[in-house]
Order: C-alpha cells, then structure tokens, then sequence
C-alpha cells in the first residue's frame, strides 16, 4: 500500500516538474491613467483551467491522508472543470474516476471528462450534487474528494509555488509590484482562501475583492455571516457560485465582495476577447467586470497601482452556450446594456 501511495506521490510531482507556470499579462483597458490591470492565464495549465492546481492538490492530500488505493474509485462533485482536471490525475495513477454533475454542464466539458477517461454521473440540478456523490462512493466504496469541503486546506498557502505566490514573485519588476487589489471569483472558495492567507502571511495590504454571480449565496452570506443560507436554484455563470456556503469558503480573508449580474460577466466575457483576442470561460467575464470596476474607484479617488485578476478557462469550452448568442438570450437575457457600459469602461 505504501509503495503504490509513494510512486502515486513520485508522478503527480514529475508532472507538476514537467509543467511551467502559468502567464501573467498585462492588460489594456484604455483610459483608466495609473491604473494597471494583469491577468494571469490560467488556461493554460495541462487540463486547461484554474482547477488544474486545485485536483493536483487535492490528490496530494487524499494520497498523504490515506484516503486513496489502488482500485479504489473516485468520486468527485462538480460541474466540469474540477472534474476534467480531476479526470487527468486519476488516469495518470490508474484510478477509476466518476464526476457527479448537472446534466446540463456544458457538453465540452463533459467530452472532456470522458477523453481522460472519466465517467459522468448527472443530477437534475446543482443543489443534488453533493448527496448523490456521497452515495454513489458509497455504492463503489469509492472515495468522495469532496472539493468544496477540501479546497481550502489542500493547498499550502504559505508559498510552494501555490497561486498566490506566483502572482506576487511575477509582479515583482512590474511599475506597481504589490497589487492594490487581487479580484477572484469563488467556486469551491479555495483560490480565495489561499489569496487572503498568503497575503496576510506576507503582510501585503492589497485588498482581496471576491465578485460573486446572481444566485450564488457566498455575496449575501459573506454581508450578513449567515454561514445556513441556501438556494433552491444552481449559478448560470458556470463553474462559480453555490447554492449553499461551502466549508472552503472562508469569509474572514476577504476584505470585499462584489456581486455581479449575469448579463455583465457575459459582456465582461465578450469585451475581453476584443481587447486581448482570447477567449475565456464566462467566471473570466465575472473577474473582468469586477476588476474594471475596482480599477475605475481607483482612478476616480486618484490612486495609483496595479490590479491583478484570473483568466480561469478557455472560452473553447463554451462556444455552444455563452459565445453563442441565441442560447445567451434565452439563458442570461439582454446583455447589450452591460456591453454598452463596457464600451465605455475607462472612460
């Protein structure tokens, strides 16, 4: 047992050794004088999202807590992306692999799931997700990973190479090297707790703004400290918002929250591709219109400094649903008032 734990341990790490880290770039929003905004690239990463650095992770962690075996399967709750970076590693250590997820996640990622060799268990809505895969790592005797439960304590927040270290050591030549700001969604809440512990272990004070979509509960939990409240319905910006406060959400190490209307993380979306010529999942589009409006404030009051956000995902998972725009229309609604906005952003 310990020797399959040992080698599983050995080619998780080759394989981090083997990838380089992520871009950080510098993005031009016009207009917005002593205000610089970055972007770091996260679709870039092997499984192609953020989540990359969250499944390695959290393998790490079931591996170092005997929580996996040879044969055992692995059963994961999530909507795509968690689940596509989770998929690869269970593959790499020969491991049987079920994602958990709402039947209408997004057919690429699904596709994706099943190229690393996954399997897909779908629940008429997100709210199920959590109780069917505990009960199907029941049913297998599987082992639940349970992202939303573990995220925040998987990952080694005082440095290790962790997401928050990087930014940092690749801002360090830049004209504002400590960030005013660091602008996040929040899917599990584990990138966000990471972000706020470094920051505070480093004693830097830049502000940790965590944007939040329409019928998410983490904005309104985080403004009242209701840690009960829930929602019957799922997020429509796929991949962040829950319908219940998850345990890796962690309120303390945020200094602000920002909600965002569907419709503008759509037009977020589409702006940044016109202005960089990529294209990036829709919780990019949530992180642009968040950041623009962060960046607007500071020039308002006359500040200076830089801002940096995520580039979650590559919008190639989402061509047939939020770059196309009938399903838009029917799904989010009218974003045209967003883009009009947005045409003006650093004005």
């Amino acid at each position: 047992m310990r020797d399959w734990v040992n080698q599983a341990i050995r080619k998780i790490e080759a394989d981090f050794q083997r990838s380089a880290d992520t871009h950080l770039f510098r993005l031009d929003a016009g207009g917005l004088s002593g205000v610089d905004i970055y972007v770091k690239d996260e679709s870039t990463h092997p499984t192609g999202s953020l989540k990359h650095r969250l499944a390695r992770s959290l393998f790490l962690y079931a591996l170092c807590n005997g929580k996996l075996a040879k044969d055992r399967p692995v059963i994961e709750a999530s909507s795509g992306s968690t689940a596509v970076s989770e998929a690869y590693f269970a593959r790499m250590l020969g491991l049987k692999f079920v994602a958990v997820m709402p039947k209408s996640t997004a057919q690429s990622k699904i596709d994706l799931i099943r190229f690393y060799g996954g399997d897909c268990h779908f629940v008429g809505s997100a709210p199920e997700m959590h109780e069917a895969a505990v009960a199907l790592a029941a049913k297998t005797g599987g082992y639940f990973m349970d992202q939303f439960m573990y995220a925040e304590r998987a990952t080694d927040w005082r440095g290790n190479n962790n997401i928050a270290e990087s930014i940092f050591t690749q801002m360090a030549r830049e004209p504002h090297p400590v960030p005013a700001a660091v602008v996040m969604s929040a899917g599990t809440g584990g990138t966000s707790a990471t972000l706020g512990r470094y920051m505070r272990y480093m004693s830097h004070p830049t502000e940790l703004v965590v944007v939040d979509p329409e019928n998410s509960v983490f904005y309104d939990s985080y403004q009242t400290r209701d840690l009960t409240l829930t929602r019957a319905c799922s997020s429509r910006i796929e991949g962040i918002g829950r319908p219940k406060v998850e345990p890796s959400f962690q309120h303390d190490v945020i200094d602000r929250m920002i909600q965002v209307p569907d419709a503008a993380s759509v037009a977020g979306m589409l702006w940044f591709e016109a202005r960089t010529g990529r294209k990036a999942g829709p919780s990019t589009g949530t992180n642009i219109w968040g950041t623009l409006q962060v960046a607007r404030e500071m020039a308002a009051a006359g500040r200076q400094g830089s801002i940096v956000t995520l580039m979650c995902d590559s919008g190639s998972r989402y061509l047939d649903t939020y770059y196309n725009p009938d399903w838009v229309a029917e799904r989010i609604g009218d974003i045209a008032p967003y883009k009009g906005m947005l045409a003006t952003a650093g004005d």
